[in-house]
């Protein structure tokens, strides 16, 4: 007697993610359900998806993922950049390549899946990510929606007009949705194999931290060489920041255009320069500072996303790998007399580094902090206590 076999089945996809163009690419839902409008960008780094997932530089944005396994070593408490998690500032959606797997790593305390549904990122799977990349690398970065619905039944129509009709980054400040809503001091110091974070214990100077979107390990890195750290939001003024007498300030990164934070920012960083006191800056940081020097700012075409950018320091000489994740960028022609170009990207020749000649100002566009990416610039920070250092008439730490 002859046997028939069932037909086979389709998959039918759970997860949409529709560009503003009117692109449509179906996959497999993970994480929260819902949707989520952002900027669609690409990210090469090969470690570190938990502390790119919760940078809160990637608010308002979709973060496709170029390594094709993400997920593999689950998700745990200690990995998180974002300062409040219950805010959960950072990346909005997420695209992976390969489905995820169980975790095998002795630090996790969950699966991925379960974790991107706590923080209410939406996410998909099981898409071409290289074909993707190579969109964005020739279109440019994309307002887009990401959508997840586990039935698979999607509104279509809306979903492009949602994509078409959002105004994209350009003109948002976000540095206000993703910042502290008061001062507190931070003492937490950087992680150690087999022992975790440790606590400041004795400090030799002050520094005041303004948030943008802040990231744990810059603290982290700045309260390790023996700060006292006090975060502000970013709101603050120039006198609110002086009355606590700091021996340094610091200007974070964080997302959004930067001339939209820079209406209150800027301001507030002109009025600290009259003052003499140390000034360093990371990523939106470094553009406030450009800007509040007299620089320009400009939408990249993809923006810079990974941890494998080569970048030269001219004070040094020195190539460095680094750490990137911005879609803004200072434009090196911009800058006026008596600013100097420190740093450029080896991919572009975009800024990537400032200082103000003949004062202790200056900051980077990279991501020195290094969580996640390497560690060539972490000699930075250093260069800032050396600064605050020098004033105190101490002697200078060994940069390298």
């Amino acid at each position: 007697m002859a046997t028939t076999s069932a037909p086979w089945t389709e998959s039918k996809p759970t997860a949409l993610l529709v560009l503003a163009d009117g692109t449509v690419i179906e996959g497999s839902g993970l994480g929260a359900t819902g949707s989520a409008v952002g900027e669609v960008c690409f990210n090469t780094a090969l470690t570190g998806y938990q502390e790119i997932l919760t940078d809160p530089s990637y608010a308002g944005q979709i973060v496709t993922f170029t390594f094709p396994h993400i997920g593999n070593v689950g998700a745990n408490e200690e990995d998180i950049e974002d300062l409040t998690p219950a805010a959960r500032a950072g990346a909005v959606g997420a695209i992976f390549r390969a489905d995820i797997t169980d975790p095998s790593n002795y630090r996790a305390g969950e699966h991925l899946d379960q974790w991107l549904k706590r923080r209410g990122i939406v996410a998909l799977s099981g898409i071409d990510t290289r074909a993707l990349t190579s969109l964005l690398r020739e279109k440019g970065a994309a307002n887009a929606v990401i959508a997840h619905a586990p039935d698979g039944r999607f509104d279509v129509e809306a979903l492009k007009a949602e994509a078409r009709e959002w105004g994209g980054l350009v003109g948002l400040d976000l540095a206000r949705e993703v910042t502290s809503g008061q001062s507190s001091t931070w003492k937490e110091t950087p992680w150690v194999w087999d022992e975790g974070y440790g606590e400041a214990g004795e400090t030799t100077m002050h520094i005041v931290a303004v948030d943008y979107g802040v990231k744990r390990n810059i603290l982290r890195l700045l309260t390790s060489l023996g700060a006292e750290v006090t975060v502000v939001p970013a709101t603050s003024t120039a006198e609110d920041i002086l009355a606590m007498k700091p021996d340094g300030v610091f200007l974070s990164n964080g997302p959004g255009d930067p001339e939209a934070t820079g209406e209150y920012a800027v301001p507030m960083i002109r009025d600290l320069l009259k003052s003499d006191v140390p000034v360093f800056g990371i990523c939106l940081g470094h553009q406030m500072l450009a800007l509040a020097l007299g620089a320009r700012t400009v939408k990249m075409h993809q923006g810079h996303h990974g941890a494998n950018h080569p970048v030269k320091d001219f004070t040094t000489g020195k190539v460095e790998i680094v750490s990137m994740n911005h879609g803004f960028a200072v434009d090196g022609k911009s800058l006026p007399e008596g600013v100097e170009e420190t740093h450029v990207s080896l991919f572009d020749g975009s800024n990537c580094g400032i200082s103000l000649a003949g004062r202790p100002v200056f900051s980077v566009q990279h991501h020195p902090e290094a969580s996640p990416g390497p560690q060539d610039s972490h000699y930075l920070f250093r260069r800032f206590a050396n600064l605050i250092r020098e004033k105190k008439g101490e002697p200078a730490l060994a940069e390298r």
